[in-house]
């Protein structure tokens, strides 16, 4: 009997984690595991954590798929998304703050991987162009093309992992008059240097985290004034002078915004934070994933497994406060099903539990508190099933509401504050000045900063 074939399509988070799934498997023993190969439209693996000052397209001429920019720091404390087979006292061999730069945490997320093990997988610079399922031979056909050689590819696989992500195709939304705007219109996803809004006045339009972050940022960098439009509430920190929270935009006449307040503003720059689209512009509709950025997606069991085909596995589809270590119980979940270690249910069942968790997932609050118990426990459930390190997630939910509760407290200054590790118990040290002073975050300069170690009583 032959070995089963699997496509991963996309080197990330999340497709990395499915190869480490399958290459622990195989350090374990297991026998008769299947063919892999892992398409990746960049050169490189590493997915959204690849920073590149480019916009727009790549020199293949595809759509740049990374949202990363220059001086992104965790906006979550590190101890909730530490994996629990590689720690960050394992990585750096001593204690580092709790909220690191980018450049830092990616070393970290890549240290675990072990490159000329899982880039045996991975076609790089191989976009995928369209993938179709055979319902007679029940096998997908898989189209790339491969900038490398500059030909298309075809080959055949009985499973499909999607694992693309659905933060890089923009939201963009109009507003009457923007086309006639003189600055700069951008989305979130095109940010890559605060320093380009240095003593400019900047709109963002949009509440959400990455609002947040970049008003954060372009204040650090030294913009004149930030404003943050929302739609429905405000975000509601307490800001410091020069930054504001104003309703929604109605429209614009040059460079002046006017609000729904009946107060305007003119400005340098308008930034729009509204989120990304699911795109899987591959997929053919009967196999294309239709939701929207939420906690527990429809259409898939476990969150996993598509359920109109259960041999087409999506990863990474949720709204996240749980980051790399929820993705790796997804993997490890779907890696079992694919081996046939994981009995996949009839599709009535599958539906029924689909059911339990939609209902639970429309009865929450909306309350931060209850969504981090909700993410929590469908990990939970995850984890029960495979043999993946238990970690304390329960734990690390209960240090996400201490982090909700530390921005609210100081939205400028959470980063300074530490936690001990669930895994191994560590403190975190002290940033030696606050984080507004820190504007050098590159891993060597990070690494070389006098951090301070705090004394627990």
């Amino acid at each position: 009997m032959l070995n089963k074939k699997i496509a991963i399509l996309g080197a990330g988070p999340s497709g990395l984690a499915q190869i480490r799934a399958f290459e622990a498997a195989r350090l374990a023993g297991k026998k008769n595991l299947p063919e892999i190969i892992c398409y990746e439209k960049q050169a490189d693996l590493g997915g959204m954590w690849n920073y590149t000052w480019r916009t727009g397209l790549d020199k293949n001429g595809e759509p740049v798929h990374g949202s990363m920019y220059r001086y992104l720091w965790s906006n979550g404390p590190k101890e909730c998304l530490e994996f629990a087979d590689y720690t960050f006292d394992e990585h750096f061999g001593r204690a580092i703050p709790s909220y690191p730069p980018r450049a830092v945490l990616k070393d970290y997320i890549m240290g675990r991987i072990d490159e000329e093990a899982v880039s045996k997988y991975i076609r790089f610079e191989c976009p995928v162009r369209w993938v179709e399922y055979d319902k007679e031979s029940e096998l997908f056909t898989v189209t790339v093309m491969n900038h490398k050689t500059g030909q298309q590819e075809t080959d055949t696989f009985d499973y499909v992992v999607v694992a693309t992500g659905h933060f890089s195709t923009p939201n963009m939304p109009y507003f009457k008059g923007l086309e006639n705007f003189p600055g700069r219109v951008l989305h979130a996803h095109d940010f890559r240097d605060a320093l380009e809004f240095k003593d400019k006045d900047v709109l963002m339009i949009g509440s959400s985290y990455s609002a947040e972050d970049i008003a954060s940022q372009c204040y650090k960098y030294g913009a004149k004034s930030i404003t943050i439009s929302y739609r429905s509430q405000p975000i509601g920190y307490e800001w410091p002078e020069g930054i504001e929270e104003r309703p929604l935009v109605t429209h614009f006449e040059g460079n002046t915004a006017h609000f729904s307040d009946g107060t305007s503003k003119a400005y340098d720059g308008v930034m729009m934070c509204t989120g990304y689209l699911f795109h899987f512009p591959f997929l053919p509709d009967d196999l294309r994933l239709q939701t929207h950025n939420c906690l527990y997606p429809e259409h898939l069991y476990k969150g996993i497994v598509f359920q109109q085909n259960p041999k087409l596995i999506y990863l990474g589809m949720h709204d996240q406060y749980f980051t790399f270590n929820k993705l790796d119980l997804q993997a490890w979940y779907a890696r079992d099903i694919m081996l046939g270690d994981i009995e996949l249910p009839n599709a009535e069942e599958r539906l029924a539990d689909m059911k339990v968790w939609q209902d639970r997932h429309q009865a929450l609050d909306g309350s931060d508190d209850q969504n981090i118990e909700f993410q929590g426990d469908y990990m939970l459930d995850l984890l029960a099933a495979t043999d993946y390190p238990e970690f304390p997630i329960k734990k690390q939910g209960e240090l996400f509401k201490q982090w909700l509760r530390d921005k609210d407290e100081d939205i400028m200054g959470f980063r300074e504050r530490t936690y001990a590790s669930t895994i191994t118990n560590t403190m975190a040290t002290e940033l030696p000045k606050p984080w507004l002073e820190i504007k050098d975050d590159s891993l060597e300069s990070f690494m070389s900063l006098d951090f301070v170690e705090v004394t627990v009583d």
